[in-house]
Order: C-alpha cells, then structure tokens, then sequence
C-alpha cells in the first residue's frame, strides 16, 4: 500500500531541513523502524494494530530492508534531518506484480512507488514533496515511462499529495494488511 504516510492533521514542521538521498546499507534497521512507525498512518480507521504488526512483520523487518538495499530493481530514498530518518520512499521497477495493476497501468517500462512515507512530526514542512521530486528523479533515471503507486481508498490526504504530484487514478487494487483486504486506487504519472 503505497501511501504517502500523511493521514492525519497537519503537524508543524520540525526545525532541521532534511537532505534527501539513497539510503546506504547499513541503515536497514532504521528504515524498519522508521517503516513500524509510519505504516500505520497510511491505513484506514478501520485497521488494526494487530494488522499493522502482521503486516511490519511479514514486510518491513531490518531483514526485509537489507534485502531491499541489495536488490537492484529497487531504489529507496531516504530524507535525512541532521542524523534522523524522517522519510523514505521505495521504488521497484519493473512490470506491476498483480494483473489487475497491469491491467491499468497505460506505459511500459515503469517504475512502482511502493513506498512514500513520512513521520507525523514533519507532514506539512516539505519532506513529502522534496522525497518525491527525487523518486520521480530515480525513475527517470531507470528510463521508465511512468511511475505508479497504491494508495488506500480512504486515505484522502495521501490522494491529494500525489493529485497536487501530477499522479491520476487509472484504477483500483486490492492490497491485504494482516487479516483484512483493503480497497485501493492506482495512480499513475508519465514522465
């Protein structure tokens, strides 16, 4: 579930200007926290903690991560406060996974964003849009037509983020979070 980690009401920003970069591959475990602490602001009201921690646990562990890092089709950018990992995206290139994204997905070759997160205390001071304008940066730089991500039905924040981003529905998706399947759009951008 792809989702700009911004559900929620805006905080204000905090004071350190981040610096957006590829994360190196010793920082899985601090993505894996930062994942722990974020993914559950991407769900509906209706999810679980008990769903997040499946989720965490099956997907976004520091082995997981480190996987991640070492894996060539995939690009994860980090916005680094100073020391502190305050967002990060993912992107895996490469056809869609499930049929019904590739259904909708109009170019090839693309580039899925699989992660856009932030932590509540910077939502609102720029993080999101500086993540994204270098994720969009990694795909064109793997020379992909089009980026497209998931986002959760209900998570209207996260879809006016990346409307304002320039992404527009193409689609729906179902995307499982523990024991409960969530409804989700895809959004795509050509670039």
């Amino acid at each position: 579930m792809t989702t700009a980690g911004t559900a929620g009401a805006p905080d204000a920003p905090a004071t350190a200007a981040p610096v957006v970069r590829r994360a190196r591959a010793d920082e899985a475990a601090p993505l894996a926290d930062l994942a722990a602490a974020t993914f559950p602001l991407a769900c509906p009201p209706s999810s679980t903690p008990e769903d997040h921690a499946a989720f965490v646990a099956a997907h976004l562990t520091p082995e997981h991560f480190a996987a991640y890092l070492a894996d060539p089709t995939r690009d994860l950018l980090v916005a680094d406060a100073e020391g502190e990992l305050v967002g990060y995206t993912m992107l895996v290139a490469g056809e869609p996974y499930a049929a019904e994204v590739a259904a909708v997905v109009p170019l090839r070759p693309t580039v899925e964003l699989s992660k856009c997160y932030v932590l509540p205390g910077r939502h609102g001071g720029g993080v999101a849009g500086a993540l994204m304008a270098a994720s969009l940066d990694a795909a064109r730089a793997r020379e992909a037509a089009g980026v497209w991500l998931g986002v959760n039905g209900e998570n209207l924040r996260a879809q006016a983020f990346y409307r304002r981003s320039g992404f527009e529905v193409v689609g729906e998706r179902t995307f499982q979070v523990g024991d409960q399947r969530h409804h989700d759009l895809v959004l795509h951008q050509a670039l």
